[in-house]
């Protein structure tokens, strides 16, 4: 390893070192970070993907007004299963473009705090996970437009506490993947674990009903949207514990201590 080479090596690695280097100011990493998670082809392609499942999803109630409730509450959640679907895939790809990419060096030589460059990129995941709920609605709102202007009667059953149940269910959603892009540090194992993992854990809810009520965390979600918070708290508390905090948690670990190469 060549001098240069072995320099920025220590740089990157000065977090844990107890090294003092100076730093990046962070709305200059958020917005750096914000340019990967949107800016590229990949990235553009993908959040168009997420827009267009959003509305594409909210067309089967539209036209199954016999088969499906015709209420705020269902049109709503249509919205959120949608941003569900691939939105999850952005935040894992915003936490695993420094390894997959092979960018690492560079990002932590230019800002050896590991920790804020990473915090750089929850915050984007978080705010593109608010953008979307804000999406969602807005696509939720023209649906139930649409379906009011064909001369249906709609159940108006929505208020302050689905809406936040909303909001929570599409972030804790975008959580999910960037604890598991933290955890994972590989794009395509991340993206395949956040598929996979799921279906997984309902085909074996169905033959346990531990698995189901404490380790399933689409049984979790779904209780969170759809405003069953009593009798369920513990079990939603589980789920974010078990398939947020802790992947992330050890996720964070790993980053500030991953030898780069």
């Amino acid at each position: 390893m060549s001098t240069t080479m072995a320099d920025s090596v220590r740089a990157a690695q000065a977090p844990s070192l107890g090294m003092n280097f100076p730093g990046i100011p962070f709305g200059r990493l958020l917005r750096v970070e914000w340019g990967k998670a949107t800016d590229t082809r990949a990235a553009r392609w993908l959040l168009i993907a997420v827009a267009a499942t959003t509305v594409g999803l909210m067309l089967a109630p539209i036209f199954s007004p016999s088969s499906i409730d015709q209420s705020y509450t269902s049109y709503l959640g249509f919205a959120a299963i949608a941003l569900s679907i691939l939105l999850p895939v952005v935040s894992i790809l915003t936490l695993t473009s420094e390894w997959s990419q092979r960018t690492a060096l560079t990002t932590f030589t230019q800002e050896p705090r590991r920790m804020r460059v990473v915090t750089a990129k929850i915050v984007v995941s978080l705010i593109l996970g608010a953008g979307a709920a804000v999406f969602g609605g807005l696509v939720t709102a023209a649906g139930l437009g649409a379906a009011a202007a064909s001369g249906r009667t709609l159940e108006a059953n929505l208020n302050t506490g689905l809406l936040i149940a909303f909001l929570l269910y599409v972030i804790l959603n975008v959580m999910t993947g960037v604890a598991l892009g933290a955890l994972v540090h590989n794009s395509a194992a991340a993206i395949v674990a956040s598929f996979v993992l799921p279906i997984g854990f309902a085909l074996l809810g169905r033959a346990s009903d531990l698995v189901a009520d404490w380790l399933d965390y689409t049984t979790a979600f779904t209780w969170l949207l759809n405003g069953q918070w009593s009798g369920h708290l513990v079990q939603i508390l589980v789920a974010v514990l078990v398939w947020v905090a802790a992947p992330l948690t050890v996720g964070l670990i790993r980053t500030v201590r991953r030898e780069i190469h």
